[in-house]
């Protein structure tokens, strides 16, 4: 039995360590029958170390999202690679360590706008720079953390990923007639690189604990991962502009 991903091509990015939910994205993958290609940024060398790790080789391609030379090359080096894309994975998001940690009101204008540059505005230069290989429409799936509260810690990061879910419903509206959808994947907390740089990351995650109706464990990608390739498949085929939460139910519950 063929896999929901078989005969794929999908570009995934955000693969630092075992933990990333997009190392987990691209194995799921794999082993659903999807080709991979996988992209790094700052220091591809590590991703390649990590890639090693999945079912079959992947090659990695540096690319800074905020660098428009990498995003200009990009669908010249994926077409050589794979001839063509069907899926794109947006797991990209940083802020500078004044715009997290309790300092909301404090930070200056200069990290928020790098936070909003690489976190949200870089969803729209990642698919538009890989339009040109995706002739036959196709899925891009994004990664966010629920933004419709006010978080502890995490202060400019949730103003980031709120203008992330606003620019993947705009993409949905103008990629639809391409038979391109996008979709995010709300994931609960995970013990991740990304998550470990958040100061007071604990705090936040322990909301979890108490709320959550099923049971969260940290240091589990691989639902939020399965949540990726479910919407990366045929699967969805007429669900685009929509946020799926896998977050073990939290966001349902108020108190």
């Amino acid at each position: 039995m063929s896999g929901i991903l078989e005969g794929k091509r999908v570009l995934i990015t955000g693969v630092l360590t075992e933990a990333s939910i997009a190392f987990h994205a691209a194995k799921l993958a794999q082993e659903q029958g999807a080709e991979v290609i996988l992209t790094a940024f700052p220091r591809p060398t590590l991703t390649e170390r990590i890639a090693k790790k999945l079912p079959e080789p992947a090659k990695v391609i540096e690319l800074d999202v905020t660098n428009d030379e990498h995003l200009n090359r990009l669908a010249d080096v994926v077409g050589e690679e794979l001839g063509g894309l069907d899926g794109v994975v947006h797991s990209i998001g940083f802020a500078p360590q004044d715009a997290l940690g309790g300092n909301f009101l404090n930070t200056p204008f200069e990290s928020v706008a790098t936070a909003m540059h690489v976190s949200a505005f870089s969803l729209k230069s990642l698919t538009t720079a890989c339009l040109p290989l995706m002739q036959n429409g196709g899925s891009v799936v994004g990664l966010t953390f629920d933004a419709q509260f006010a978080w502890p810690q995490y202060d400019w990061m949730g103003p980031a990923k709120a203008a992330l879910e606003a620019t993947s419903r705009y993409m949905a509206r103008d990629l639809g007639k391409q038979n391109i959808r996008c979709n995010l994947v709300s994931a609960g907390p995970l013990g991740s690189m990304a998550a470990k740089s958040i100061p007071g990351f604990s705090e936040l995650a322990s909301v979890w604990d108490t709320r959550a109706p099923l049971e969260w464990d940290l240091k589990d990608p691989e639902p939020a991962g399965r949540g990726i390739v479910a919407l990366l498949s045929d699967w969805f085929p007429k669900t685009t502009g929509e946020i799926i939460h896998v977050d073990g139910g939290l966001h349902a519950i108020g108190a």
